[in-house]
């Protein structure tokens, strides 16, 4: 299995590679050249992540050394639980699946994790790795958690300053050596164009090894087939039907990864994107152009994208179909938090409640024709400065959030532009 640019003037390469470069010499981003077929008896006997993922990624990491490591990588990495709930007996139609019950109560665990555990593999003391990110809220939490004690890569993290929640900039700066937090003075886009910038720089990716944690990198995308395809095996093994997936969507990686794993033949159904205010997916879907334009700031920060990198992707991949995307502005967002507490005594972070209002949005036959699954992306304690005044009580602090609130926190600011990257890095 090898991959290639979608820019297509890189030469292809095998999984290791791929992930060690997170972007492609000639600036774009890594796919598959080809995708295998499963057959679902493949599966039969496999129901865990851990276990469904093995199965799943080992065609995409032959021919790599990475291969051999796999089943200890997936193991270790997908390790938390990912339950499927009925939040409502009477609406059977209606599943969430909470993807956020890793260490940093995100889903961006999962990806964060496995990434780490191939780097350990693939890195070395004489051979070090920089895993360079931006984050508009989640990746950065995961990743530092994921990197925190390693000894051949570190993490270098970039977040909007007063862009994210209280809890989610002191979970990415909590994490000792080898992480170090920036804070950019910009937004998430001025993030992601600064990682970017650094790539292209050859000089300066030689010299720090750098490489890439956020959705741009194939390596987190990969993993991330592994818990839709788990809900979907489960769902049609129990009814024989492919459900529809509705998945809050910012920078795409999410979206993609079910999208992939459909093409690989599991048995999902329509795809159904929800967004924030930034409009550049919902103008893309209604008219066919797409147009990247400025971020916009909403409580659902962590899907504050207005140029999604990952749309590079979806361009390129076939049968790609989105189904639908909804934008949900902030009121309707504050709307269905306060309407979910109440109907489904159901608390929702608020990219998860911009799911349960695509959802509702839904025509009336779509919604009863099959079952629907909503990706519950982040435990709504992160949000607690949101969703506390709208629901009339405190969310409750989660076990495997607990620690955060009681380390030290490390933090560098710094201006949105290259040179100030350079010189946080050296």
């Amino acid at each position: 299995m090898n991959y290639l640019s979608t820019r297509k003037n890189a030469p292809a390469v095998a999984a290791d590679r791929a992930i060690r470069a997170g972007v492609a010499p000639d600036g774009g981003l890594y796919l598959p050249q080809t995708f295998p077929s499963f057959s679902l008896e493949q599966f039969d006997d496999k129901h865990s992540v851990a276990d469904i993922g093995e199965t799943l990624l080992r065609p995409f990491f032959e021919n790599s050394p990475l291969a051999e490591n796999l089943t200890a990588i997936c193991q270790s990495a997908f390790n938390f639980n990912v339950p499927l709930i009925q939040p409502d007996p009477s609406q059977p139609d209606l599943s969430i699946l909470e993807l956020f019950h890793g260490p940093t109560g995100a889903f961006k665990d999962f990806g964060a994790r496995f990434l780490f555990r191939c780097l350990d593999h693939i890195a070395s003391p004489a051979d070090p790795v920089t895993v360079l990110a931006a984050t508009s809220g989640d990746t950065g939490g995961a990743v530092g958690c994921a990197a925190e004690g390693g000894s051949n890569a570190r993490a270098v993290i970039l977040y909007p300053k007063g862009r994210i929640s209280a809890f989610q900039e002191r979970q990415l700066c909590c994490w000792s050596h080898p992480v170090n937090a920036l804070r950019v003075d910009g937004d998430f886009d001025d993030c992601q164009r600064l990682v970017k910038t650094a790539f292209s720089n050859i000089a300066l990716s030689t010299e720090y090894g750098l490489t890439s944690a956020n959705s741009i990198s194939i390596g987190r995308l990969l993993p991330q087939m592994s818990y839709w395809s788990q809900a979907a095996l489960a769902h049609f093994r129990e009814t024989g039907s492919r459900p529809g997936f509705i998945i809050p969507s910012g920078n795409l990686g999410n979206a993609v990864a079910a999208i992939m794993a459909r093409i690989c033949g599991m048995p999902i159904g329509p795809i159904v994107l929800a967004t924030n205010a930034n409009g550049a997916l919902h103008h893309w879907q209604q008219s066919g152009d797409y147009i990247a334009r400025a971020a916009i700031a909403t409580i659902a920060n962590a899907m504050d994208v207005g140029n999604p990198s990952n749309f590079e992707r979806l361009n390129q991949l076939q049968n790609a179909k989105i189904d639908a995307v909804y934008k949900v502005d902030n009121c309707a967002i504050k709307a269905r938090i306060s309407d979910t507490l109440t109907k489904f005594d159901y608390i929702a972070c608020p990219h998860t409640a911009t799911a349960l209002e695509a959802y509702s949005r839904l025509d009336h036959r779509a919604r009863q024709h099959r079952r629907w699954i909503i990706a519950a992306t982040a435990h709504p304690y992160k949000f607690a400065d949101v969703v506390d005044p709208l629901i009339g009580t405190s969310t409750n602090l989660p076990a495997n959030l607990a620690s955060v609130a009681t380390r030290d926190v490390s933090v560098t600011d710094i201006a949105a532009t290259d040179r100030a990257l350079a010189a946080a890095l050296a």
